[in-house]
């Protein structure tokens, strides 16, 4: 299982010293970093893909209170994520 996320963010750099603060706490949830993209002709938007190796420690990671306060930390505006199994 995948997970895709998606931040609109204020400032990237920002953004990317937070998320890469939280590293541990990824792997902690499950979660492996795939892949880091910012959308082209829109910088301050970017997609990332996890590898999920445990469905119920990463939904309950996304749930915490600390993530909120980590994304408004990181600059981030708006965001959305999506749990995908190879079709």
């Amino acid at each position: 299982m995948q997970l895709l996320c998606r931040n609109d963010i204020d400032d990237y750099e920002t953004w990317k010293d937070v998320f890469d603060a939280d590293r541990e706490a990824h792997g902690q949830a499950g979660l492996s970093l795939l892949q880091l993209w910012r959308e082209d002709g829109e910088p301050n938007r970017v997609w990332f893909l996890f590898e999920v190796n445990d469905h119920a420690k990463a939904q309950a990671f996304l749930d915490a209170p600390q993530s909120e306060m980590h994304a408004k930390r990181a600059g981030v505006r708006d965001g959305d994520y999506h749990f995908l199994r190879t079709a």
